[in-house]
């Protein structure tokens, strides 16, 4: 059997592990520190493949994500019934609060209506009670 991996290759991957141990290893993207193993293989793979070295290649990214979303999309489907489920007994719970919330507006408007009344009712008897003082002091003036 032939060799997956160069010597070549498998000592850049020694290298960059050796780095992540050190804290010296770098994310190329983000520039953050690597600490995960995983990365830092695949960091002294990619770099072999840019050298040119033997190792096989990268993994298809459009394969991994179709399986990834069949998996998440009957995940998303079971979650859905029992979301739905919930949702169903919220929005009649809802509909209870929303009933009771409209008749307590209408009742506060019949309340503020007949405020408003009494309200303009007893500043009309100030009115008339103040005018008739003021009429009152002035006819003791004039006498």
């Amino acid at each position: 059997m032939a060799r997956k991996y160069s010597k070549s290759t498998q000592e850049n991957v020694h290298e960059e592990m050796h780095e992540m141990k050190e804290g010296k290893l770098k994310s190329g993207r983000s520039g953050k520190k690597v600490t995960n193993p995983k990365q830092a293989i695949a960091i002294g793979l990619s770099e072999a493949r840019k050298e040119g070295k033997k190792v096989p290649p990268a993994p298809k990214k459009s394969s991994s994500k179709k399986t990834a979303t069949k998996k998440s999309a009957t995940k998303k489907s079971a979650s859905k019934k029992t979301a739905n489920k919930k949702t169903a007994s919220k929005k009649t719970a809802s509909k209870k609060t929303t009933t009771k919330k409209s008749t307590a507006r209408k009742s506060g408007t019949k309340k503020t209506a007949s405020k408003k009344s009494t309200a303009r009712k007893k500043t009309a008897a100030r009115k008339s009670t103040a005018s008739k003082k003021t009429a009152s002091k002035k006819s003791t003036k004039s006498r």
